[in-house]
């Protein structure tokens, strides 16, 4: 098979860009590298466009796993003929793949099987050939014997066979999986005895099979697995009859049309409608998941994406009713400074002293208040000090989804081996604040709490699509050599766990790295791996000031000549308004062309920019903290939580996220809700239903 071809045509891209793209993975290359280094190599392929690239060639190895352990179940019984196998070869769809090897399946026991083996394929074969002499019950006179104890046993076994036949078809099995899908329709039901709960809206409830969003047949799916709803895929049984009878050819004049007839009505029955339901339903399950999995990665994108207050003193907060809050200060490098414990919140007076105290000895640019339980009340309670006492610090809450899952976590326990699990969950918080995407990479992205089913989907495929995910943002934005964790170090291209603990060790025993070549003295290191990594990996005050920047190594050569071309020495170039006076075009040759010379120009321009946005602290009103706070037709701010298909999530702080449904996000018809809100963006909503006993809120953005 041309896979680079295959790939090309699955995903509408360009076939010469796709080859250069297969060849640069299959010689090791990372997806970073190759989307951003070897731009004009792939004709410009970006990282969305080359992860199709690769989720196609993925499935092209599953599905040539599969047909090899086919041909080699077909080999072994003996039934391969060259026919077979060039269709086996030709093959593009694991379908088509189990509707060619479905006749020759050996399995369980069947009553097909039982019949051929009570001697009856003789009879089935007159009935599918539809004989024209003879008579049903007189010709199954001959096979009356053993366990065959009438001519209606005979007739009905030798049905079976044919029965059993027709549903292992080809063209039946594929013609009854296009009318299910088709004309089927999703029906659901309360089980007997159970209480609806969250699946109130699935109590009596109908859908076409084609036309179900993927959030709903989730929801039906989690409804059944717990045993709450009854769920069937429905179908009118006649249209997969007349296919069937159609490919049977059954012919009137025969004496054994009725038997026929009634082999088709049975397979289709009992055989043919089960196994496409099965198929359907799969279809369904796999593109909800893949529906699930997209809205999870655009949500974790946007979360660890999320502007960093960057290097400055913070004060984290990770609020407690009975054990108190556990107040951590760590410093502009993210080191704990000192903790302790106040109790702020479930009592008549907040104990405010400790508080104060901690606040004076460590004056931090920031205070970051975990979003749980008591911290509402608890940063309301800040906000008041820090006016009250004039403190020259902001008061952000910052959602600690998955700070305790770190906090527990063996990551944990190697950074921080002497704090209390309480005391990480804090510090944890203040670095969230610092930067989200050096914290939430030690969080598993499943924890984190942007997801939509998450629990529901193909876990292994939600586990490799969320993993490129943090791997492209780590990358997107670059990482301090000198400063990084192993948790971030990880993600950048070409490392992974163990080389990101040998570049740290390295870094502890030799001090802080001075040029990017000197990874290359990292144990294990080498020259490809280091071609993969260097161009993610910053060095802020090196000795080379190109290594600041995401110019990569092999092009600092081009850029003394483009220096030298200016009158300028390197360090003068970066920044200098003359850079406006290169002309590209001069320094194109067979390995450079615009893409990627415009690229450097940027950098040169802005070395080690960061992408993302800066940060503005979003504020909650002081006057709302629960539901019971909120009236109909109130105006807040928010932050938008998370993103679903069917709207967004957001947190006005009253402990309950409210929704904003699709149809109220802008005023224009949405189709996609990402297109207008993303984690954790500020937004103003107007409060339009407070639903009290199921805890909902309904908001409107455009309203607002």
């Amino acid at each position: 098979m041309d896979i680079a071809g295959h790939i090309a045509s699955a995903t509408g891209l360009p076939a010469a860009g796709v080859a250069a793209a297969v060849a640069l993975f299959d010689d090791g290359a990372t997806l970073p590298f190759v989307a951003r280094y070897r731009k004009e190599k792939t004709g410009g392929l970006d990282e969305v466009q080359l992860r199709e690239v690769l989720a196609v060639r993925r499935l092209l190895g599953e599905l040539d796993q599969r047909r090899q352990t086919i041909l080699g179940a077909l080999t072994e019984q003996g039934v391969l003929t060259p026919a077979l196998r060039t269709s086996l070869l030709r093959a593009t769809r694991k379908s088509e793949l189990e509707d060619l090897y479905a006749p020759y399946k050996q399995g369980r026991k069947t009553r097909a099987s039982m019949a051929r083996k009570a001697g009856l394929a003789p009879l089935a074969k007159r009935i599918w050939e539809q004989s024209r002499q003879g008579r049903p019950q007189s010709d199954a006179r001959a096979f009356v014997r053993g366990d065959i104890q009438s001519t209606d046993d005979a007739l009905a076994g030798a049905r079976d066979i044919v029965a059993e036949e027709l549903a292992a078809m080809t063209e039946l099995r594929r013609q009854s999986r296009q009318l299910v899908g088709e004309r089927g329709g999703m029906v659901s039901k309360l089980k007997k005895g159970q209480d609806a709960g969250a699946f109130r809206d699935y109590v009596e409830y109908s859908e076409a099979a084609r036309s179900i969003p993927s959030h709903r047949y989730l929801a039906l799916c989690r409804g059944e697995a717990e045993g709450i709803l009854s769920v069937k895929l429905d179908v009118d049984n006649q249209a997969v009859v007349g296919a069937a009878s159609r490919i049977a050819r059954i012919q009137r004049g025969s004496p054994y049309a009725d038997q026929l007839q009634l082999a088709v009505e049975d397979s289709v029955k009992r055989l043919v409608v089960p196994t496409a339901v099965r198929a359907v339903r799969g279809v369904l399950k796999r593109r909800s998941d893949e529906e699930a999995i997209r809205v999870f990665e655009r949500n974790l994108e946007a979360l660890l994406l999320s502007p960093p207050l960057g290097p400055q003193s913070v004060v984290g907060i990770d609020p407690g009713i009975r054990t108190g809050c556990k107040m951590a200060a760590v410093a502009e490098t993210g080191a704990v400074l000192g903790h302790d414990t106040a109790y702020l919140v479930g009592r008549n007076e907040p104990q405010t002293g400790p508080l104060l105290a901690f606040l004076r000895r460590h004056r931090p640019s920031a205070v970051a208040v975990g979003n749980g339980t008591g911290g509402r009340e608890t940063d309301t309670l800040l906000r008041a000090l820090v006016r009250e006492h004039d403190f020259p610090t902001t008061v952000v809450s910052v959602s600690e989804a998955g700070a305790s899952v770190y906090s527990a976590s063996e990551l944990a326990g190697a950074e921080l081996p002497d704090l209390d699990l309480t005391i990480r969950g804090a510090v944890s918080i203040a670095r969230r604040l610092q930067d989200p995407l050096s914290e939430l990479v030690k969080v598993d992205p499943k924890s984190i709490g942007v997801g939509q089913y998450q629990h529901d989907v193909d876990a292994g495929q939600l586990a490799q699509r969320l993993s490129d995910v943090v791997e492209s943002c780590v990358n997107r934005v670059g990482v301090d050599v000198n400063t990084a964790s192993p948790a971030l170090l990880e993600h950048v291209a070409g490392l992974g766990p163990k080389l990101a603990s040998a570049v740290v060790r390295y870094r502890e025993s030799h001090g802080a790295y001075r040029r990017r070549r000197d990874l290359l003295k990292v144990p294990g290191l080498g020259a490809k791996t280091y071609e993969q990594c260097a161009g993610f990996l910053r060095i802020a005050d090196g000795t080379d000031p190109l290594d600041r920047s995401g110019v990569h190594p092999e092009r600092y050569a081009l850029v003394q000549r483009m220096a030298k071309d200016l009158g300028l020495q390197v360090v003068d170039a970066i920044g200098s308004q003359r850079l406006s006076e290169l002309v590209l075009g001069r320094y194109v040759d067979d390995d450079v062309g615009l893409a990627t010379l415009t690229d450097i120009v940027a950098e040169l321009n802005k070395p080690g920019r960061d992408p993302r946005q800066s940060f503005e602290a979003p504020e909650f009103r002081d006057d709302v903290h629960s539901l019971d706070d909120l009236q109909v037709g109130m105006r807040l701010e928010g932050v938008v939580t998370n993103v679903t298909n069917f709207g967004a999530f957001v947190d006005v702080g009253v402990h309950q996220d409210g929704l904003v449904h699709v149809s109220e996000l802008a005023d224009r018809f949405v189709r996609d809700p990402h297109e207008v809100v993303q984690p954790g963006k500020r937004v103003r909503v107007v409060v339009l239903e407070i639903d009290h006993k199921r805890k909902r809120v309904s908001m409107s953005i455009k309203q607002a």
